[in-house]
């Protein structure tokens, strides 16, 4: 028994480092609300000033406007492979995060 454990574990361990020098890290982009100057910096530090756009989402009667923007500014990173990572006291700050693999230039 414990032979047969020895030889999964070193099955795994095999298996695990001849995936080559794959790294996986995360990137973040930060979204801050400012009603119609809310932008998003995305991690290239791209900054996108969206407050405007997300003027053209009929928002419904009796919802808070930063509440309901913001989440859709949340779904759009998600749709990009975002999720929550984070957010300030105040609400006017979140931060999402998504998982990328980079290549080592290790051999």
């Amino acid at each position: 028994m414990k032979r047969l454990l020895l030889i999964f574990t070193a099955v795994i361990l095999l298996a695990v480092s001849a995936k080559g020098g794959d790294t996986n890290t995360f990137e973040y982009a930060t979204i801050r609300w400012d009603g119609d100057n809310t932008y998003v910096i995305l991690p290239s530090s791209k900054v996108d000033f969206v407050g405007k756009q997300l003027k053209a989402i009929k928002k419904p009667d009796r919802v808070d406007e930063r509440s309901f923007y913001l989440n859709a500014t949340m779904n759009s990173l998600g749709d990009k492979g975002y999720e929550f990572c984070g957010i300030t006291g105040d609400g006017n700050t979140i931060v999402m995060k998504r998982q990328v693999t980079k290549q080592s230039d290790q051999k």
